[in-house]
């Protein structure tokens, strides 16, 4: 009898996801630390508040503008060397930081147009790399491996700035360095990763092509639900773009209040990611993913109307753990919902849904607050939240009566991955 080919429910058995997650790890730490320098770096040199904001401006603008023609190249050609290439500009460029600030030739024009070809990388390198994880591990296992691949993430979250802050001591200089250091590793552990993508059909870049994602969204009730789910909680849901108002006025705390508040909601999502990593969701995942966007919309109103700082560190621990739960599992249904030659375009799609949710919720909170109050603005958008979570779970009923992550036509139409 041919041997069978090996099966394993282990998430550190399969060497392509190993490679994956710690260069995942590198870049996360080695941006995290860039983002901390930057800021530093550039209000020390101008004295202008604005100017940190158009850090994110130089961000934001690829993200979306380039958005759709990334997600089709992610599908046209091999999505590894798409991320690889990706990484080694954005280390050219980090590289170009270090040697322009350590030679002391370092302006404010030479960040922000550094930053802009990093901000370019990344819109080109995250289709990409968001496609290429269902091709890592089995799909029985792929939410494991979307969590602790979030793992990575939020530990970098955590202590990549303070990592950073602690080397920015020795210079803004030492810390590109040590960030160009870590992209390189990434880079490393990438071209080493050993990924098998079926040859993509190539097609020409028409807008037929370009909103193919759009079209296909809009076809898949599932997809669709769970991307305007994500959208419209986050947008409302913005408790944490008001923290330093609740920290000063309402806890009566200083900057170490603050520092415990902003890392909280990131503990909770590391804490429940690494469980989430131990444990396969077999059953009723709609009912979960909904229940848990409820629970993120009551830690908020928990968040809103506490007036002690260890309840509030609470609200945003438990806030950032039911995060976590509802990102792996609309993660998962959209990957596994999503044929793969279409993967690249709903990622790109969904990450300008995620880019903007993020970026008008932090600007609905404070045009909310200006208004209403940080209290009230925050205890609307929680009330908001369970509204939404009411409405979606009438609007989308396949969804919300979802049993597994993957159903069971689409799991006989992909291809196995247990060669990999």
């Amino acid at each position: 009898m041919p041997a069978r080919p090996l099966r394993s429910d282990s998430l550190f058995h399969h060497p392509a996801f190993v490679a994956f997650w710690f260069a995942r790890i590198a870049s996360g730490f080695g941006f995290q630390m860039l983002s901390v320098a930057v800021g530093w770096q550039i209000y020390a040199i101008t004295g202008r508040a604005f100017d940190l904001g158009l850090i994110g401006l130089v961000q934001f603008i690829p993200s979306v503008l380039l958005a759709l023609p990334a997600g089709h190249m992610a599908d046209q050609f091999d999505r590894r060397r798409i991320v690889l290439i990706g990484q080694i500009v954005e280390w050219v460029a980090i590289a170009a930081l270090a040697a322009l600030t350590l030679s002391h030739n370092i302006h404010e024009i030479g960040i922000l147009a550094l930053v802009l070809v990093i901000g370019v990388a990344k819109a080109f390198e995250f289709p990409a790399l968001q496609s290429m994880l269902p091709a890592l591990v089995p799909p029985a296992i792929l939410s494991r491996a979307m969590a602790i691949n979030s793992s990575a993430g939020q530990a970098a979250m955590i202590m990549g700035p303070a990592l950073g802050g602690f080397l920015y001591v020795a210079g803004p200089g030492v810390v590109y360095v040590v960030s160009a250091i870590l992209y390189l590793v990434a880079a490393v552990m990438m071209s080493r990763l050993r990924y098998e993508q079926a040859p993509p059909r190539r097609e020409p870049a028409t807008l037929k092509t370009l909103f193919a994602g759009v079209h296909f969204i809009r076809a898949r009730k599932d997809v669709l639900g769970v991307i305007s789910l994500d959208l419209f909680a986050v947008l409302l849901g913005g408790a944490t773009a008001l923290l330093p108002i609740f920290a000063k006025d309402i806890l009566h705390t200083g900057p170490w209040g603050l520092g415990l508040l902003r890392a909280s909601p990131a503990v909770g999502a590391l804490l429940m990611s690494l469980w989430l990593a131990k444990h396969t969701m077999e059953r009723r995942v709609g009912a979960i993913m909904f229940a848990c966007v409820a629970g993120f919309g009551v830690a908020t109103l928990v968040f809103a109307l506490s007036t002690t700082l260890w309840l509030s560190m609470a609200a945003l621990f438990a806030l950032g753990a039911f995060d976590m739960v509802s990102m792996v599992i609309r993660g998962a249904l959209v990957q596994l919902d999503t044929p793969d030659e279409m993967r690249g375009r709903v990622s790109a799609v969904n990450a300008i849904f995620i880019n903007t949710s993020n970026q008008l919720g932090e600007f609905e909170s404070g045009m909310l607050a200006a208004w209403m109050g940080a209290v009230h603005a925050t205890v609307l958008g929680g009330v908001g939240t369970l509204v939404v979570v009411g409405l979606w779970m009438v609007m989308f009923p396949t969804l919300r009566r979802r049993q597994r992550l993957q159903t069971e036509t689409v799991a006989a139409e992909q291809p196995s991955n247990e060669a990999l």
